[in-house]
Order: structure tokens, then sequence, then C-alpha cells
């Protein structure tokens, strides 16, 4: 199989990763380079180095780094963020003016200047035309406004989750991952909405952070309503079990409530499984 050279460009400090045609650039960790993406020309950093990888799909083709990002490149880039930042001003003026049931998030320049993007949410299909032709007039250049989720929202503002840290999606996340209510339930976490969900009001992050691990402790531990043997009971039934603490409470069958840790268990006699519950649909829309 042929063998193509790609090297991964990160156009945030908390993003994705995208890989682009080194061509014949040397290139180093932490680099800045100018590249074409389906937004235009933009600046971006080196965060994997050049590699070589099978060519699994010969009609794709990866973009080329254009250059190495110059003294200008860095200077237009930083007078850019500059410029966006007035603009993002402009913008929620604009809506307001229009009394438009959109939110501001960000702006940003493409390098060259030729493209001027606006992000926004909202909770509906907004009609932006009349706003469209605010911008253009305002500012001279090509406008794309794009609607992003609540997820993406939250990225954009930040802020300080319930853990009393910045938001993972702010701090670290590259990619937001699936998250379901059977994970919240797998981790026993109280089903309340405010207790679930984040600044976004979608269910925690955290929660898909920790689900391998709840599923290697649910897959080793016994579940409520399992009947197993334990040292002076040969057939106990199981009535809670602490997955973090690993400890589990069987009833002795004369109304005794005996703590266990899970090294005690010697057998599970039989199980429980049971099926995954039907979501309340006051929650249902909570996954993300």
């Amino acid at each position: 199989m042929k063998k193509i050279k790609i090297v991964g460009i990160q156009f945030k400090s908390i993003g994705k990763v995208y890989n682009f045609n080194p061509v014949n650039n040397e290139l180093a960790l932490g680099d800045d380079v100018v590249v074409e993406t389906v937004r235009g020309v933009e600046l971006g950093k080196v965060v994997e180095v050049v590699r070589e990888i099978d060519d699994t799909n010969p009609e794709h083709e990866h973009k080329p780094i254009l250059r190495k990002a110059t003294p200008h490149d860095l200077t237009v880039f930083e007078e850019n963020k500059t410029m966006a930042k007035s603009n993002l001003v402009k913008f929620k003026k604009l809506i307001k003016a229009r009394n438009l049931p959109m939110k501001a998030l960000e702006c940003e320049y493409t390098l060259d200047r030729q493209k001027v993007l606006f992000y926004y949410s909202a909770e509906e299909r907004v009609d932006f035309r009349e706003l469209l032709k605010d911008l253009a007039t305002e500012f001279k250049a090509r406008i794309e406004l794009r609607q992003v989720g609540p997820r993406e929202g939250a990225r954009f503002i930040g802020g300080i989750g319930t853990c009393g840290r910045k938001l993972c999606c702010k701090e670290h996340m590259r990619d937001f991952e699936v998250i379901t209510m059977k994970m919240a339930k797998d981790q026993n976490m109280n089903l309340n909405s405010s207790k679930i969900t984040g600044a976004c009001g979608k269910l925690l992050c955290c929660i898909a952070h920790e689900n391998s691990m709840y599923q290697e402790l649910k897959a080793r531990l016994p579940e409520v309503d399992d009947i197993v043997k334990v040292p002076g009971c040969d057939g106990c039934r199981v009535v809670s079990v602490d997955l973090l603490r690993e400890l589990i409470r069987i009833d002795d069958g004369k109304n005794n409530i005996i703590v266990h840790p899970s090294k005690d268990i010697e057998k599970i006699i039989s199980g429980k499984r049971k099926k995954n519950d039907v979501l309340d649909p006051e929650i249902a829309d909570l996954e993300g």
C-alpha cells in the first residue's frame, strides 16, 4: 500500500487536529504554518510531527502546507484577533437592533482578511438575511454566519463547572464525546437535571470521561438483587453496591444488612441483569 506523509495541525489552543500534507517544508512541533482550509487561508500550529501513514483513501487528498508563518503573518494574525474582538461588539449591537433571537459568541478573520466568520447560538431557526446585509455593509468582506450547538457555545464562552474548575470543553477537550443517560444511570447518579447537566444545559462531559472506569467496575461487581456467596452466607441477596469503594451490602436473610468488600465475594450464584430503563422524556434531550 502506498505511503503518504502527513502533519497534524491545530487552529485553536483547544480543538480538533487536522492532517495536512507537509510538502517539502521542514517542520517541528510548535511551528506556526499557513494553510488553506475550506474557510480560507488560516494560521495553524504543528501539534503532531510529520509521519508516514498508509494511503487508505487515495481519492482523498490532504491539503498542502503553504508555508511556514513569517513574522508578517504572525503580526497580521494578532491584528485580526484585535479586530475580531471589536467586531463581536458590533455584531451584538446589530443583532439587538434587528431584535433577533440569537446569541453572538465569537468572531474570526481568515488570515488574508477575505472572510469574516461570526458564530452564534439560537434555540430555533433564525432568518438573518437582513442581518447579513448589515454585516456585509459594515465590514466590506465576505461574511459567514455559523450556528453552533449548546456544547460548542459553552466552549466559546468558557466558565467554571460545578467541580470548581474551568469547563473541560474550554480546558482540554479536543472533541466532544457522546454522552448518554445510560452512562449517568450506570454511575448511580441523581437523575435530577440540575445535578447532571453542565453550563451548556447538556449532560456533564465528565460522565463520559469516567464511563470506562465504571464499566470496568460493573463488570467485576454484582448488581442489586444478585445472589452471591460470601463468608458466612452461601446465598445472600445484594441490596446495594458502592462501586467506587467496591463495597456490597447484603441481606443475610435474617433481617441483617452486612457490608462486604468485593474481595469477599466467592461466587455470584445468580444475577438479574436488567434491560436499560426507558428515558424520562423530560431529561431525554439532555444527551449530547
